[in-house]
């Protein structure tokens, strides 16, 4: 398994391939890119990829009571 960020695998795929590989749309890739999510897509071979987004938890901002 080979673990690379979305920047990189849509760099090598481009955005519909990419889109398509993680059963996604191309318009929620180019969201996550636009907005600098980090994403990291895993190889699982076969030409299986999957997706995984790194959050801070909780992902939530704390709201403060006034």
């Amino acid at each position: 398994m080979q673990r690379t960020t979305l920047k990189e695998f849509v760099a090598e795929v481009g955005q519909l391939k990419a889109a398509n590989a993680l059963h996604m749309t191309q318009g929620g890739i180019s969201k996550a890119l636009r907005v600098e999510r980090e994403v990291y897509v895993i190889d699982l071979g076969e030409g299986r990829y999957r997706a995984e987004e790194v959050k801070p938890f909780p992902a939530q901002l704390q709201r403060l009571a006034c």
